[in-house]
Protein backbone atom coordinates (compact mmCIF):
# COMPACT_ATOMS: atom_id res chain seq x y z
CA UNK A 1 0.00 0.00 0.00
CA UNK A 2 2.68 2.20 1.19
CA UNK A 3 4.37 1.83 -2.30
CA UNK A 4 1.21 2.30 -4.44
CA UNK A 5 0.49 5.76 -2.56
CA UNK A 6 4.55 6.77 -3.47
CA UNK A 7 3.84 5.87 -6.59
CA UNK A 8 0.51 7.82 -7.36
CA UNK A 9 1.75 11.03 -5.47
CA UNK A 10 4.93 10.92 -7.42
CA UNK A 11 2.92 11.17 -10.04
CA UNK A 12 1.28 13.90 -8.49
CA UNK A 13 3.76 16.08 -8.01
CA UNK A 14 5.32 15.23 -11.50
CA UNK A 15 1.73 16.35 -12.91
CA UNK A 16 1.13 19.07 -10.75
CA UNK A 17 1.07 21.40 -13.53
CA UNK A 18 -1.50 19.86 -15.44
CA UNK A 19 -3.34 18.52 -12.23
CA UNK A 20 -4.13 22.81 -11.39
CA UNK A 21 -4.45 23.47 -15.28
CA UNK A 22 -7.42 20.79 -15.40
CA UNK A 23 -8.74 21.22 -11.63
CA UNK A 24 -9.09 24.51 -12.20
CA UNK A 25 -10.92 24.37 -15.46
CA UNK A 26 -13.18 21.47 -14.50
CA UNK A 27 -13.73 21.40 -10.32
CA UNK A 28 -15.84 23.61 -8.19
CA UNK A 29 -13.17 26.28 -6.71
CA UNK A 30 -10.90 25.29 -4.23
CA UNK A 31 -11.35 21.64 -4.94
CA UNK A 32 -8.06 21.03 -6.22
CA UNK A 33 -6.36 23.08 -3.60
CA UNK A 34 -8.04 20.61 -1.33
CA UNK A 35 -7.00 17.40 -3.54
CA UNK A 36 -3.49 18.91 -4.00
CA UNK A 37 -3.20 19.62 -0.46
CA UNK A 38 -4.14 15.67 0.79
CA UNK A 39 -1.88 14.05 -1.60
CA UNK A 40 1.13 16.26 -0.93
CA UNK A 41 0.23 15.44 2.71
CA UNK A 42 0.11 12.05 1.82
CA UNK A 43 3.73 12.11 0.27
CA UNK A 44 5.25 13.45 2.89
CA UNK A 45 3.69 10.67 5.40
CA UNK A 46 4.90 7.72 3.28
CA UNK A 47 8.49 9.78 1.90
CA UNK A 48 9.37 9.88 5.90
CA UNK A 49 13.08 9.10 5.81
CA UNK A 50 13.64 8.53 2.43
CA UNK A 51 13.86 11.79 0.61
CA UNK A 52 14.73 14.06 3.81
CA UNK A 53 16.02 17.09 1.54
CA UNK A 54 12.49 17.54 0.08
CA UNK A 55 10.34 17.60 3.47
CA UNK A 56 10.48 21.34 2.88
CA UNK A 57 9.00 21.70 -0.12
CA UNK A 58 6.60 19.43 0.80
CA UNK A 59 5.81 21.44 3.83
CA UNK A 60 5.37 24.87 2.01
CA UNK A 61 3.23 23.28 -0.73
CA UNK A 62 1.15 22.08 1.96
CA UNK A 63 0.77 25.62 3.08
CA UNK A 64 0.39 26.97 -0.16
CA UNK A 65 -2.39 24.51 -1.41
CA UNK A 66 -4.10 24.83 1.97
CA UNK A 67 -4.25 28.48 1.94
CA UNK A 68 -5.29 28.21 -1.44
CA UNK A 69 -7.90 26.39 -0.11
CA UNK A 70 -8.96 28.75 2.66
CA UNK A 71 -8.27 31.76 1.36
CA UNK A 72 -9.88 30.45 -2.32
CA UNK A 73 -7.21 32.30 -3.62
CA UNK A 74 -6.26 29.67 -6.71
CA UNK A 75 -3.09 31.86 -7.96
CA UNK A 76 -1.50 31.08 -4.94
CA UNK A 77 -0.75 27.33 -6.62
CA UNK A 78 0.98 28.26 -8.99
CA UNK A 79 3.66 29.18 -7.14
CA UNK A 80 4.72 25.82 -6.04
CA UNK A 81 7.36 24.89 -8.97
CA UNK A 82 9.27 28.27 -7.64
CA UNK A 83 9.62 26.55 -4.78
CA UNK A 84 10.85 23.16 -5.99
CA UNK A 85 13.59 25.19 -8.25
CA UNK A 86 14.49 27.45 -4.66
CA UNK A 87 14.83 24.15 -2.99
CA UNK A 88 16.81 22.59 -5.51
CA UNK A 89 18.96 25.59 -5.31
CA UNK A 90 19.38 25.43 -2.01
CA UNK A 91 20.05 21.89 -1.61
CA UNK A 92 23.03 21.94 -4.67
CA UNK A 93 24.19 25.25 -3.47
CA UNK A 94 24.53 23.42 0.29
CA UNK A 95 26.81 20.77 -1.62
CA UNK A 96 29.04 22.91 -3.19
CA UNK A 97 29.95 24.76 0.18
CA UNK A 98 29.93 21.63 2.51
CA UNK A 99 30.66 18.82 -0.02
CA UNK A 100 30.73 16.50 -1.73
CA UNK A 101 29.10 18.50 -4.91
CA UNK A 102 25.34 16.90 -5.58
CA UNK A 103 26.53 15.50 -8.81
CA UNK A 104 29.53 13.79 -7.26
CA UNK A 105 27.00 12.24 -4.57
CA UNK A 106 24.52 11.18 -7.72
CA UNK A 107 27.45 9.70 -9.55
CA UNK A 108 29.26 7.59 -7.12
CA UNK A 109 25.80 6.23 -6.83
CA UNK A 110 26.38 4.30 -10.00
CA UNK A 111 30.24 4.81 -10.09
CA UNK A 112 32.02 5.11 -6.74
CA UNK A 113 35.59 4.74 -8.22
CA UNK A 114 35.58 8.10 -9.55
CA UNK A 115 39.20 9.59 -10.42
CA UNK A 116 40.31 12.34 -8.20
CA UNK A 117 40.27 14.27 -11.67
CA UNK A 118 36.79 14.32 -11.69
CA UNK A 119 35.72 15.66 -8.40
CA UNK A 120 35.78 19.72 -9.55
CA UNK A 121 34.25 18.63 -13.00
CA UNK A 122 31.02 17.09 -10.72
CA UNK A 123 31.94 20.51 -8.46
CA UNK A 124 31.56 22.60 -11.95
CA UNK A 125 28.36 20.45 -13.27
CA UNK A 126 26.62 21.20 -10.14
CA UNK A 127 27.33 24.36 -10.58
CA UNK A 128 25.36 24.71 -13.93
CA UNK A 129 22.56 22.54 -11.98
CA UNK A 130 22.65 25.34 -9.68
CA UNK A 131 22.54 27.91 -13.00
CA UNK A 132 19.22 25.90 -14.21
CA UNK A 133 16.96 25.72 -11.00
CA UNK A 134 17.52 29.91 -11.26
CA UNK A 135 16.35 30.65 -14.39
CA UNK A 136 14.09 27.73 -14.24
CA UNK A 137 12.97 29.37 -11.11
CA UNK A 138 12.63 32.77 -12.01
CA UNK A 139 10.68 31.71 -15.60
CA UNK A 140 8.57 29.92 -13.12
CA UNK A 141 8.01 33.07 -11.31
CA UNK A 142 7.11 35.14 -14.40
CA UNK A 143 4.84 32.62 -15.56
CA UNK A 144 2.65 32.54 -12.08
CA UNK A 145 2.92 36.69 -11.94
CA UNK A 146 2.15 38.01 -15.34
CA UNK A 147 1.39 34.96 -18.02
CA UNK A 148 -2.43 32.99 -18.38
CA UNK A 149 -2.79 29.45 -16.96
CA UNK A 150 -1.55 28.57 -20.18
CA UNK A 151 1.45 29.51 -20.42
CA UNK A 152 1.97 28.76 -17.06
CA UNK A 153 1.16 25.20 -17.44
CA UNK A 154 3.25 24.83 -20.90
CA UNK A 155 6.37 26.21 -19.30
CA UNK A 156 5.86 23.82 -15.96
CA UNK A 157 4.12 21.13 -17.50
CA UNK A 158 6.45 20.59 -20.24
CA UNK A 159 9.21 23.37 -21.57
CA UNK A 160 11.33 22.71 -17.59
CA UNK A 161 10.99 18.92 -17.56
CA UNK A 162 12.29 19.03 -21.53
CA UNK A 163 15.53 21.34 -20.01
CA UNK A 164 16.21 19.24 -16.91
CA UNK A 165 15.90 16.08 -19.32
CA UNK A 166 18.24 18.00 -21.93
CA UNK A 167 20.59 18.78 -19.06
CA UNK A 168 20.17 15.28 -17.40
CA UNK A 169 20.98 13.64 -20.50
CA UNK A 170 23.47 15.68 -22.41
CA UNK A 171 25.88 15.74 -19.13
CA UNK A 172 25.38 12.12 -18.49
CA UNK A 173 26.06 11.49 -22.09
CA UNK A 174 29.47 13.56 -21.78
CA UNK A 175 30.26 12.76 -18.43
CA UNK A 176 31.01 8.97 -19.94
CA UNK A 177 33.33 10.60 -22.58
CA UNK A 178 34.98 12.70 -20.02
CA UNK A 179 35.61 9.69 -17.95
CA UNK A 180 37.25 7.35 -20.58
CA UNK A 181 38.68 10.70 -21.37
CA UNK A 182 40.54 10.86 -18.21
CA UNK A 183 41.13 7.93 -16.45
Amino acid sequence: MRLLLQIITTLVIVAYPLAVYFGLQYLPPGYIALLLCVLLLTRMLVTKQQVRAMVLPLIVGIGLTGASFIAKRNDWLLYYPVVINLSLLSLFSYSLVHGPSMIERLARIKEPDLPDSAIEYLRTITKLWCGLFVVNGAIAAYTAIATTIEMWTLYNGLIAYVLIGMLLSGEWIYRKFWLKKHD
